[in-house]
């Protein structure tokens, strides 16, 4: 029979939508208001409609989601060099940018005016950056990782959209909050290759 199908999907949309009530009727306002109802209201088990309540409640992003880059610096309790940046203003990111929204200014040692492996700017225009991932792919030091960070939406684009240097930063301790497994495999494969460094450097 014709049209069997919409009849059929209109009639788990009433089946939602009388759910939801009964279920606040049961409830109350803890269906809302509880701090662990947000992942029951999203589990297997849910009944009614599974609406997120925006931008009070947020589902949680994949480890590997991927927005706009930032740079990674260390810690501030790192014992040798506390805050300082892994950026070598080495210029690949930029050149592997497919729409060139990376703009990097080398530092330069005021003493001896040579160039020193650390930016003194970095900008990031946000409305132009595809989120492709290239640069911190490429990045041959790790320095650059993606954001989970989606929220950035403002009135000012000429100025609220170019990120600098300060914003763009985070310390690594960030990074290990938001891509627990991945910082933990990178650690593991840097360890692995200091170790067979310095064991190449005894031989």
């Amino acid at each position: 029979m014709y049209g069997l199908g919409i009849i059929k999907g209109l009639g788990i949309t009433i089946k939602h939508f009388a759910n939801t009530y009964v279920e606040d009727f049961k409830q109350g306002i803890k269906r809302y208001t509880a701090e662990d109802r947000f992942t029951a209201r999203q589990g297997l088990e849910a009944q009614g409609l599974f609406t997120v309540q925006y931008p009070e409640e947020k589902i949680a992003v994949p480890e590997r989601f991927r927005y706009i880059p930032f740079l990674v610096v260390n810690d501030d309790d790192h014992p040798d060099a506390p805050g300082q940046p892994w950026c070598t203003s080495c210029g690949i990111c930029s050149k592997v940018c497919p729409p060139q929204c990376i703009w990097i200014v080398r530092s330069t040692d005021p003493e001896t005016g040579r160039p020193k492996p650390e930016p003194q700017e970095f900008y990031i225009d946000i409305d132009i950056c595809m989120n492709c991932g290239y640069c911190a792919e490429f990045c041959p030091f790790d320095a650059i990782k993606m954001d989970h960070d989606y929220e950035i939406s403002s009135y000012d684009r000429t100025s609220a959209h170019i990120y600098d240097l300060q914003k763009l930063t985070k310390p690594l301790s960030y990074w290990r909050t938001i891509a627990p497994t991945r910082a933990e495999e990178e650690r593991t494969a840097r360890e692995a290759k200091e170790a067979a460094k310095a064991e190449k450097a005894k031989k």
